[in-house]
């Protein structure tokens, strides 16, 4: 799974409807005929999209109409056959797609990656819980933040595994998303296929734009890599700026801004930014003191205008980061914008 791999990521609302269904389980009933290797349904807790209708964490509730991301990793051939399918799904959402590189040969040349390793929710590790193993050794390695995802629907090896009230879940996926230089990343993927010899993971190139109010980098640096990029701000969910989180006042700065068309929080149930321990919740608890990211992807040039407020909201804390994204689609009651075509 590390190497030769495309990941498609669909964003849109947990209500959006498909073929008589919801969107969501339409889509997770295509992997799962597909046999798509691993694939992931996320549940975030605020954002909004082209209608501009926030959806908030201060008032969500089970019944309402969260955001949601889906991720689909496998062979390119698979992951390709299902771009026109999912696109006609879908009325509503935006639809990336990247290619993963794997592990690279030099492991000691500079740069910054995200490991995405996958693992079934109740997956055990010397008798504790498998993502807080693996969270322990990218911090032990250096990594600069991990998140742990909890899944709610997915596929595993081609067959779908959904979460249910009542039920272990033990094999619904989850995502565990560290940020790390290339040489923490090969280290740790060593010792990870040491305790996980069926090891599922992709490694993408990143830029670390900021670090706890320092600034390393600029998303226009990667301007001419792709017409469309994907920014990533990590925070911890009880970290405010004045009498808000940042994540909250991150999605209303850029509702009300004229050029960013869409952003998704997602909260980490586990985690942790700079030198903290691993810390979180537990399964099926609500903490405050947990990792959230709030995901932005849209044209380099909005992005660069985003980046103004974003800036200014991290200015002491945080972890911003910003990659390309190849192919981009952007889709609205018959409107559509960029394609999924892979140059």
């Amino acid at each position: 799974m590390s190497n030769q791999t495309l990941t498609l990521t669909a964003y849109f609302a947990e209500q959006e409807r498909a073929d008589g269904k919801f969107l969501a389980d339409a889509m997770l009933q295509l992997f799962h005929e597909r046999e798509i290797a691993v694939s992931v349904l996320l549940r975030g807790i605020a954002g909004f999209g082209v209608s501009n209708v926030v959806l908030s964490d201060r008032s969500l509730t089970m019944a309402e109409n969260a955001p949601v991301t889906v991720y689909a990793i496998d062979r390119p051939e698979q992951i390709l056959a299902l771009t026109d399918p999912v696109a006609a799904l879908t009325s509503r959402g935006v639809i990336t797609l990247r290619r993963d590189h794997g592990l690279p040969t030099t492991p000691e040349q500079a740069g910054d990656v995200r490991l995405s390793v996958f693992l079934g929710r109740k997956h055990r590790i010397a008798g504790g819980p498998g993502y807080m193993a693996v969270c322990d050794i990218l911090h032990r390695h250096g990594f600069a933040a991990a998140e742990v995802f909890l899944g709610v629907d997915g596929t595993v090896a081609g067959r779908r595994r959904r979460a249910h009230f009542f039920g272990s879940n033990s094999e619904v996926p989850l995502l565990i998303a560290g940020v790390g230089t290339l040489a923490q990343t090969a280290d740790a993927v060593e010792e990870l296929r040491g305790i996980l010899p069926d090891l599922l993971f992709t490694v993408d190139r990143i830029l670390v734009c900021k670090n706890r109010g320092r600034q390393l980098a600029d998303p226009r640096d990667l301007a001419d890599a792709s017409p469309f990029q994907k920014l990533t701000v990590r925070t911890s969910e009880d970290t405010r700026i004045g009498s808000q989180p940042i994540h909250r006042a991150l999605i209303q700065r850029l509702k009300d801004s004229e050029h960013t068309s869409g952003a998704t929080v997602l909260r980490g149930m586990w985690g942790y930014l700079g030198a903290s321990r691993p810390h979180g919740d537990r399964f099926l608890q609500l903490a405050r003191h947990v990792p959230v990211s709030t995901v932005i992807v849209d044209t380099a040039a909005h992005i660069a205008a985003s980046y103004a407020i974003v800036d200014e909201l991290t200015e002491h804390d945080g972890l911003v980061t910003c990659e390309a994204v190849p192919a981009m689609l952007g889709l609205h009651d018959g409107l559509s914008v960029g394609s999924l075509r892979l140059d």
